[in-house]
């Protein structure tokens, strides 16, 4: 496989490899170099890259150990989880203020979910996979994606109703 081969093969899913590993690590340039880490293992295999059935789910399941090996190193001891890409020009600033308080609480409510719980919101809710993509991804059974989801998702509702009823929680 040739360079330019290889660029249009992982070019398309590198952005989603960098939000996941971003999701998982503390700060953009630990997500970076996580990013960059998969994509030189991923040129060191790129003859076998076309045997494989999905390059991107196989790039994202890298991803994924690479930031979880990442999170166990001692090295690694203050990661956390940190994510925020939301702007919306159109709105009022109150309401710019208000929404970006509900993400940091999302994010704290997120940092605070079993690992699995947050895999599983990440590649669902944020990545937009299908339940079969995850459930190859993180090789899980269908009905263990949906109870995690369906749990990550009720951790994180019943939260921010309580934020929001009692103020600052």
């Amino acid at each position: 496989m040739k360079q330019s081969e290889f660029l249009n093969v992982v070019l398309p899913f590198k952005d989603k490899l960098y939000r996941l590993a971003k999701r998982l690590l503390v700060s953009s340039e630990e997500a970076e170099d996580a990013t960059q880490e998969i994509l030189m293992k991923l040129w060191s295999k790129k003859n076998k890259i076309e045997g494989y059935k999905s390059a991107e789910a196989f790039a994202m399941t890298m991803t994924k150990n690479y930031c979880l090996d990442r999170l166990k190193s001692k090295q690694a001891s203050n990661l956390k989880l940190v994510h925020s890409n939301y702007s919306d020009d159109s709105s009022s600033l109150q309401r710019q203020v208000e929404a970006r308080d509900s993400i940091d609480w999302v994010q704290r409510i997120m940092e605070e979910l079993p690992e699995q719980q947050k895999l599983v919101l990440q590649l669902r809710d944020v990545e937009q996979y299908d339940y079969e993509e995850i459930e190859a991804l993180l090789d899980m059974k269908p009905t263990a994606i949906r109870v995690a989801l369906s749990r990550a998702r009720k951790t994180i509702r019943e939260k921010l109703t309580e934020k929001h009823r009692y103020g600052i929680g």
